[in-house]
């Protein structure tokens, strides 16, 4: 009926039904029994099929497995089983304007509370600001609910009455054709209620705008992009629905020469070539101050030295990552004419053959690999 393989998934299910359901509506094709038929065809197909317990047995036994042609079992039209239609509006939407059909228990009843919108605010951090965490505030924008009004929208002393139009239900119903047909309430709007005196700070919204300051703690060792979620404290809900929630999110500025890779720092260190020939013992920086970092004679231009426990501390945690310190050997540019003398003597001590090295398996790789 729904020209479907067995295979076939539910969402094909859903769409093969849509698509003969839209043709042979019975709004559609008023006065004509057989499109009428074609359609309670389709639909019970579609109430064996996106069932999963019935479509076993169909797949099992076939028509005879669900109560068989014009049985009163699931899903046959001797007893029309109605409860397909409680999710009709999920399939058709608002196509046909309307949410439940032969009283199906549609979804549509008066209009429930509802959570309120999300808030983002942005905070800039120096970096050691992120480092280190920090306590800040920020101003934020939002909606809440009433003070005068309690969120109700009604006067004080006043509260809102039931719909005369709907009784309280948020909808109406109406008769067409074999359907019973439920809409939103016009007068409503599917809150079963209205407000006849409105509160004069909110103007019957129930909620009023109003600015904050939030006072945010931000943990050590958050990174760029890091966000901080508060419940609770974003917009206010419709209807006395819940308040959303606010998301901070931080911007963390760079570093003057520190380079951050996760939990680690990175600094490029100038030293001379007495010190890299010779060895030396330098101060580096790191967050916490100056930390002496032993340099070993014979050290080349290039070498990175790892300095445990002096980078960005783990979130919410005792750890804390290494801080590794690059030595650039810095060639002097300019000699008077005794550095000179001596450098042409050392020379004489240290002959180097200007030919190309072979490469290392870790060298080779590195190229492969960027």
């Amino acid at each position: 009926m729904l020209g479907l393989a067995r295979t076939c998934s539910e969402q094909e299910i859903k769409s093969a039904y849509r698509k003969l359901a839209l043709q042979f509506h019975p709004d559609r094709n008023p006065g004509n029994p057989e499109a009428e038929e074609k359609f309670k065809e389709a639909t019970e197909a579609y109430s064996v099929l996106a069932d999963s317990n019935k479509r076993a047995m169909y797949d099992r036994f076939g028509h005879a497995g669900v109560g068989g042609a014009g049985g009163a079992g699931a899903g046959g039209f001797g007893g029309f089983d109605a409860t397909i239609f409680q999710d009709f509006s999920d399939i058709f939407g608002d196509f046909f304007g309307f949410g439940d059909l032969f009283g199906g228990g549609g979804r549509r009843g008066r209009t429930r509370a509802q959570r309120g919108p999300d808030l983002r605010e942005d905070l800039a951090l120096e970096f050691d600001e992120a480092v280190f965490g920090i306590t800040s505030q920020v101003r934020v924008r939002r909606h809440e609910a009433c003070e005068e009004c309690k969120g109700s929208g009604a006067a004080p002393g006043k509260a809102p009455v039931t719909c005369r139009t709907c009784g309280g239900r948020g909808q109406v119903r109406y008769q067409q054709g074999f359907f019973s047909i439920g809409r939103t309430c016009p007068t409503c709007q599917g809150a079963g209620s209205v407000i006849t005196d409105p509160c004069s700070k909110c103007k019957g919204q129930g909620r009023v705008l109003q600015e904050r300051t939030v006072e945010v703690k931000v943990p050590a060792g958050v990174e760029d992009g890091t966000r901080i979620r508060y419940g609770g404290q974003g917009e206010a809900g419709a209807n006395g629905g819940p308040a959303g929630d606010l998301y901070i999110v931080l911007h963390v500025k760079e570093h003057a020469f520190f380079d951050r890779e996760g939990n680690d720092l990175h600094c490029v260190i100038p030293i001379s070539v007495s010190q890299a020939a010779l060895g030396a013992e330098i101060m580096v920086p790191t967050m916490e101050g100056e930390h002496q970092l032993k340099i070993p004679e014979g050290t080349q231009s290039g070498s990175t030295f790892r300095v445990r426990h002096k980078g960005v501390p783990v979130v919410n945690s005792h750890g804390k990552g290494d801080l590794f310190v690059e030595v650039k050997v810095q060639i002097p540019t300019k000699l008077n004419k005794r550095q000179r003398e001596l450098l042409q003597e050392l020379d004489g001590f240290g002959k180097v053959e200007n030919k190309p090295q072979r490469k290392t398996l870790l060298s080779k790789v590195k190229d492969i690999f960027g």
